[in-house]
């Protein structure tokens, strides 16, 4: 199985630029992590060549992060700004060889009714994802338990399913799932039958321990199970390790022994 080191949460114990190469050394050949907007492309580009990287996934511009904007594409009034943020992540994508690129949806706008702001964020994606599909990209969306974000707005995988279905009527597979076992274990349990349902469109999975999102084997999560069906159903995707080790990162990786 392939997985894939999620430099914003593994590896902290070094600064961020660090971390591609502790984790080439730790044994990952992929990475993701949340932006990369701080830094510059040529800088990332160089980390990924010098430590014989793939980056297989990020996330477009999230509007003010330290602000607690978790995204703008569902949000009214905010159409230009997502456009520009595109043109940001494609230029990112294109330059890191990137293929798969998540949007996040933003927090549910109290100001609007929900139909409103469920159609500003279909023709949102309709858009972004007919960008992308140009660019060799592959525009994902995942489902977010409200725990972790309360009042997310995209909070349910059947709600993804229906507004990837929704957009995708634009054009076959402009859309797909981020398909997070961490986040469906939260909000809905049973992960090896959402991964059934969603088979047809998950493109990209992640991975973390429940219910304090440390490394897979902590916790209630039935991680053999859940492997075994991943490995049936989705053999070739990228897993990406979006977990907050314990301890220190490469401590805790023995959990990857039996599907490596």
């Amino acid at each position: 199985m392939k997985f894939a080191a999620n430099l914003s949460m593994m590896f902290t114990e070094v600064a961020f630029p660090d971390r591609f190469q502790a984790a080439a050394e730790a044994g990952f050949s992929a990475v993701e992590y949340l932006f990369p907007y701080e830094w510059a492309t040529e800088l990332l580009a160089s980390k990924l060549s010098d430590n014989n990287l793939q980056q297989v996934l990020f996330n477009m511009p999230p509007g003010d992060w330290d602000a607690g904007e978790r995204g703008i594409a569902s949000l009214p009034g905010r159409e230009q700004e997502f456009q520009r943020g595109i043109e940001q992540a494609i230029t990112y994508a294109r330059t890191l060889d990137l293929t798969r690129l998540h949007c996040m949806a933003g927090l549910r706008d109290r100001s609007v009714d929900e139909k409103t702001q469920r159609a500003t964020y279909v023709g949102n994606l309709r858009h972004a994802a007919g960008l992308c599909a140009d660019n060799g990209i592959q525009l994902l969306i995942e489902p977010i338990n409200p725990v972790d974000i309360p009042g997310y707005f995209l909070n349910d995988f059947g709600l993804s399913l229906d507004i990837i279905s929704e957009v995708n009527a634009a054009g076959p597979d402009l859309l797909k799932l981020q398909f997070d076992i961490y986040h469906c274990q939260k909000i809905h349990g049973d992960v090896p039958g959402w991964l059934e349902q969603c088979r047809n469109q998950t493109a990209h999975l992640q991975i973390a321990g429940v219910p304090d999102r440390h490394e897979p084997d902590v916790g209630h999560l039935p991680l053999a199970d859940i492997m075994a069906t991943c490995e049936a159903i989705h053999p070739d995707l990228w897993i990406g390790c979006e977990y907050r080790p314990q301890a220190q990162t490469a401590a805790g990786l023995g959990w990857m022994k039996p599907y490596i």
